[in-house]
């Protein structure tokens, strides 16, 4: 079986074993270490795959291990030695690959910490085969679960003591991450450059008769329950018994803990070595695990491959039998891998049976929207950065790979909702009675408007460009100069009201200098801001005529904000004593206003307003 991992859009692929004749006597583990690219698209017959060099101080050959992955390094665990020709085992070291420096580490004798639910420190770490891993890349973790010891494991282990089947789980922190769950004996709390072990073998259901050794099964990880989510154990067994899928093992990250939950639906036969792999609808409120073929070894020596896909909804905990398709359907097949990206699930590798003598380059792509095979794999654009950002989502609760993907019809038709979510069927059919599941529920998001109104950018299909979603942008354009446009017509508005009462105010000015008021009720009758410009000498009789004269420059200024056109038009109109009123001063260049030419006996318009808005500004400040 190989050990596969998926980092920043490139499938590394790592070891495994291949078989030269049908009855599998002739095999041979190696070490090969291979990259297929995922950025780009490429055709199953002939995949972009590219050898990564092997130096002679790296991991050795081992198969049915697991490669965890954070984002710069892998780290490979376990694995077993070749049995044909037999390999004794060495001690173990966990080997870490640094992808920035294309180098390989090794971690030699590794020894576990303490913490909760786990066996005491100090306890040297082994290596265990055919168990199931999985890792999550935010939280800086991976984990493996059971599996067995054999003298193909373990050094000193002599071939005539039988295998060992496990059900403890050893849980691995990655070099710089926390972890509240081991004891760290450093400031920060963070694990040191050999990282931090913790054997977890008391959590809950461990030590009831429920709970059993097995290897050969699948863990799936599932965020948004609990406070780091959880991890379900799926399928496997031993030499004499095996694993049913009505009850999940589900085990709760955050507390440690092992919790059992019942399923709903038509179940899967039981099986060993299957592959499985989870995608998220994009508002969160529903994943689906997806589970592909593995075999069934009763009655013993009798295999039995699989092809069937089954599709194992959370949080409702129903299992649908998909109906697939497509192109290039595989073989049945067992001891293969699953990942995904860009919502298309990478099959590779795997043991098809006797009756198939090769099975050439070995490597198929499902569409998990469609439930079809396809013969190529189609990288989405933008999709790689936009698939790890999936899970690097708030809370570290996200899952990489499901960018593009579609809750398919069968599925909505179980659970509710439509392509992007919106499950109905957000508890368990059956009801839970402890652990997350039982007091949480999913990790929902808002699903923001695309312009096609799909979840894939530019298209339904998510096969176009998706690049500025050029309605919103111009959507927002447009909201924002309407905005603009109704400040400006308020303002405007305000400027021509206050134009007006001006206006108004001179006008009835005008009107009782013509009926023969005298200037002292007129000044009176002033609004304050217009009398105030006035001077108290700019007022006052000039001899015995009772001749009123303005003698300065200011004065007439002054004057003309509240006297206007009408002085101007009757420069030697009597008074109402009868005098003459005597030709003004002309004011000199810094009293010339624009009121004298905006208020020359016209009413103001609000487009004359709306056009002009300085000049207005500077009769209202006057």
């Amino acid at each position: 079986m190989l050990q596969t991992a998926i980092v920043n859009g490139t499938l590394y692929i790592y070891g495994g074993r291949s078989t030269t004749d049908a009855s599998q006597n002739d095999k041979t583990w190696n070490d090969n270490f291979l990259t297929l690219d995922l950025k780009s698209s490429w055709g199953i017959s002939a995949p972009k795959l590219t050898g990564l060099p092997r130096p002679d101080n790296g991991p050795p050959p081992v198969s049915n291990g697991y490669l965890w992955n954070s984002y710069s390094s892998l780290f490979l665990y376990g694995g077993e030695f070749s049995d044909n020709p037999p390999t004794d085992p060495v001690d173990f070291s966990l080997w870490e690959y640094n992808i920035p420096s294309s180098s390989w580490i090794e971690h030699k004798s590794p020894k576990t910490s303490s913490g909760d639910n786990s066996d005491a420190s100090n306890i040297p770490v082994q290596r265990s085969a055919e168990g199931a891993g999985i890792n999550v890349p935010d939280l800086g973790r991976g984990w493996y679960f059971g599996g067995h010891l054999d003298g193909y494991t373990t050094k000193g282990w002599s071939q005539s003591v039988p295998r060992v089947y496990l059900k403890s789980m050893i849980e691995y922190t990655f070099p710089g991450f926390a972890n509240s769950g081991v004891k760290i004996d450093t400031a920060d709390k963070r694990a040191g450059p050999e990282g931090a072990w913790r054997n977890i073998t008391e959590g809950g259901l461990q030590d009831s008769a429920g709970f059993t050794e097995r290897a050969d099964g699948v863990l799936v990880y599932i965020p948004g329950f609990g406070k780091e989510g959880i991890i379900l154990g799926l399928a496997g067994g031993t030499n004499a018994k095996f694993t049913q899928m009505n009850v999940i093992d589900v085990f709760d990250i955050a507390s440690s803990k092992w919790y059992k939950q019942a399923t709903n639906g038509e179940t899967p036969s039981i099986r060993v070595n299957p592959c499985a792999v989870a995608a998220s609808a994009a508002d969160g409120s529903s994943t689906q695990v997806y589970l592909f073929g593995g075999q069934n070894l009763i009655p013993y020596g009798s295999q039995v491959q699989y092809d069937d896909m089954w599709i194992l909804s959370i949080p409702s905990f129903t299992w649908i039998k998909a109906d697939t398709g497509g192109q290039s359907v595989p073989p049945a097949r067992a001891g293969h891998t699953c990942n995904i990206w860009n919502s298309q699930i990478i099959v590779t590798g795997g043991y098809v049976g006797q009756d198939l003598s090769c099975d050439s380059p070995g490597i198929y792509v499902f569409d998990a929207s469609e439930l079809k095979w396809n013969n190529e794999y189609t990288a989405l654009k933008g999709g790689n950065d936009l698939n790890q950002q999936a899970s690097q989502t708030r809370d570290g609760s996200g899952l990489g790979g499901s960018y593009g993907y579609r809750v398919p019809k069968v599925v909505q038709s179980v659970i509710g909702g439509d392509d992007t979510g919106k499950a109905t069927q957000t508890v368990p059919a059956m009801a839970p009675t402890d652990g997350p599941l039982a007091t949480g529920q999913p990790l929902t998001y808002t699903i923001l408007p695309t312009a096609t109104g799909g979840p894939y950018p530019g298209g339904s299909n998510g096969r176009g460009n998706d690049g500025p979603n050029v309605a919103a942008i111009v959507a927002g354009v447009i909201a924002g100069c309407l905005a603009i446009l109704a400040i400006y017509l308020g303002f405007v508005t305000w400027l021509y009201r206050r134009r007006l009462a001006i206006y108004k105010s001179h006008i009835a000015a005008t009107q009782r200098s013509s009926m023969g008021s005298g200037y002292g009720d007129k000044i009176s009758s002033f609004p304050p801001r217009y009398s105030d410009h006035m001077s108290s000498t700019g007022l006052g009789a000039s001899g015995s005529s009772g001749n009123l004269t303005a003698t300065t420059a200011a004065t007439a200024a002054a004057r003309s904000s509240w006297v206007g056109s009408d002085y101007h038009h009757h420069k030697h109109t009597r008074s109402s004593s009868g005098g003459n009123l005597e030709p003004l001063q002309q004011p000199g260049p810094s009293a010339s206003s624009s009121v004298e030419d905006l208020l020359a006996g016209q009413e103001p318009t609000f487009l004359g307003v709306m056009l002009n808005p300085r000049q207005t500004l500077r009769v209202i400040n006057q």
